[in-house]
């Protein structure tokens, strides 16, 4: 999963509810037979088709945006308006939500190309105010092509939000690591726990909030501004969410970029279980070296060996003995430090800040804090407010709707416990998690299939993909690439992070705006080694 930009300073998750966002952009679940997989094809060609032929000519009123939290600003030229949909396509008559959209005018008479909807990730992230950050980041021969559109995904935000009424709706509640011996009992409790609260309070309708019913919505959208198509920018778990409108409405895809890619094959159980102890452990590196070189001052090692060997043990102590963080109403214990330590690594501009976090959370354990490491501690978990109206397990809930929702999980508890001891031995950093049960083991059985991502089609598809990304891995991006077959081109940069465009790579940047501007896709995969850090 994953973070944006633009929501919080340093692109923590809003309000820390789910780091990176979440997952992670990245959460995923057991692959279908191949007769169920056709099955759904057959299923969604049906519901895809009636989709243009009862939307009518539905327009957005465009006006005022919601209002923000406190602090927070947003484009000036930014409007915004709601669109109508059905809860469930296959009962287009039945129950209707609201999908909040934006809209930020950039497009030049006898330039424009038409719209570029953007996305990102999370899952579960709102991205109404997306507009008017890439527009800071783009260049005018972009703008003056593209109208640029956001929207909050059904359920989301301004969007018919949903909750469970979690009583914990946090990172470390939606995020299972075992205990400090490595036992999941707690674990098992607490999924089936939240679980059941889902099914109590929001009952069988949250089914719908899935992946799936959102890229059908996207298409509503694209209905409603008049487009015969639409380009698309999806960013970490919208990548996921592109390929589905892809594959659902190729006929109507125009330009797409991918950026921080979940590999669709995975989805969801395995995008975790198998890719995320591996992309920390490739992306940990980068951060170690910088604490490496401060030694004098932090004193965690002076390489990155030793710099690791101080973390685990750190992290060890916290899950044995959490630390009361000052001024905080949260203890500092080794699920917290792990996750912040996710959050820290999608971008490069932040692993200063890890480094410094590292060294007050190892004083914090033992009982030496100074000045400096409160100044830490505070920038870190300093709390993003949340924007009026919007339930406090939002994104949390709605986390659980999609990455539970999009495809069944596994319900063995023994299984989770024989994966996660192994997890746990094979990739020490994320200390089992990624392997362990999830509320998903518990969840209703989906509302539809998991749509199968085809390969072929217009070739009109950039993947834009990091060596050295914790939320989705090289290996995810290349999952995807490989999905989309023909269909898609591959850009591949020696940088560590989750972001690829505007991150410090001429090479990216150029071939993402070459795209944007002309539709001309790189004729074979390019591989990008010019990074320079900001």
């Amino acid at each position: 999963m994953t973070t944006t930009r633009s929501y919080a300073k340093h692109g923590f998750p809003r309000g820390r509810r789910l780091a990176a966002t979440l997952l992670v952009s990245t959460v995923a679940g057991t692959a279908l037979a191949a007769c169920g997989a056709d099955a759904q094809g057959a299923q969604t060609a049906k519901v895809s088709a009636s989709t243009d032929e009862t939307a009518g000519a539905v327009k957005i009123t465009w006006g005022k945006c919601p209002a923000l939290a406190d602090g927070q600003t947003r484009n000036p030229h930014l409007a915004c308006g709601t669109l109508t949909v059905p809860l469930d396509y296959q009962n287009p008559g039945g129950t209707k939500i609201d999908v909040a959209v934006s809209r930020l005018s950039t497009a030049k008479p006898g330039k424009r190309h038409g719209v570029l909807l953007l996305n990102p990730g999370g899952p579960a992230l709102g991205g109404l105010d997306m507009p008017g950050t890439m527009a800071s980041t783009l260049p005018k021969s972009v703008l003056d092509r593209y109208d640029l559109i956001g929207f909050d995904p059904r359920g989301v935000e301004h969007s018919t939000p949903q909750s469970c009424g979690l009583k914990d709706p946090t990172v470390t509640g939606i995020f299972p690591y075992p205990a400090a011996d490595g036992s999941i009992t707690k674990n098992v409790a607490i999924a089936k726990a939240d679980a059941k609260q889902c099914a109590d309070t929001v009952g069988k309708n949250l089914r719908y909030y899935n992946t799936a019913n959102t890229a059908r919505d996207m298409d509503r959208i694209r209905q409603a501004l008049g487009e015969k198509k639409i380009s698309y920018w999806g960013q970490s778990y919208g990548t996921y969410l592109g390929a589905v409108y892809r594959s659902l409405f190729q006929n109507h895809t125009d330009r797409m970029i991918l950026e921080g890619n979940v590999d669709p094959t995975k989805v969801w159980a395995n995008q975790v279980a198998d890719t995320w102890g591996k992309g920390m452990a490739d992306r940990f590196p980068d951060a170690a070296r910088v604490a490496a070189a401060q030694d004098s001052t932090l004193k965690l090692g002076t390489n990155v060996a030793q710099v690791t060997h101080t973390y685990l043990a750190l992290a060890d102590r916290l899950d044995r003995t959490p630390a009361a963080i000052p001024g905080a109403s949260v203890s500092l214990d080794g699920a917290l430090l792990r996750n912040m330590t996710y959050a820290l690594l999608l971008h490069n501009n932040t692993l200063p800040v890890l480094a410094n976090f590292w060294k007050a959370a190892d004083d914090l354990a033992h009982g030496s804090t100074t000045a400096a490491d409160t100044s830490v501690l505070k920038e870190v978990f300093a709390d993003t407010p949340t924007s009026p109206g919007i339930p406090a397990d939002n994104q949390a809930t709605m986390f659980m709707a999609l990455t539970c929702g999009d495809a069944e999980w596994p319900h063995d508890v023994d299984g989770y416990a024989t994966r996660t001891a192994a997890d746990r031995k094979m990739w020490p950093l994320t200390a089992g998690m990624p392997a362990n049960i999830w509320a998903c083991a518990y969840w209703d059985k989906p509302a539809e299939a998991t749509v199968k991502v085809v390969p072929g089609g217009p070739r009109n598809t950039l993947i834009l993909q990091n060596r050295r990304d914790n939320a989705t891995p090289w290996e995810s991006g290349v999952g995807l690439h490989e999905a989309l077959g023909d269909g898609s081109a591959f850009v591949g940069v020696d940088n560590g992070g989750h972001y690829v465009y505007n991150e410090g790579s001429a090479c990216a940047d150029k071939a993402t705006v070459g795209f944007l501007t002309t539709g001309h896709l790189p004729d074979k995969d390019v591989y990008c080694t010019d990074v320079t850090q900001k």
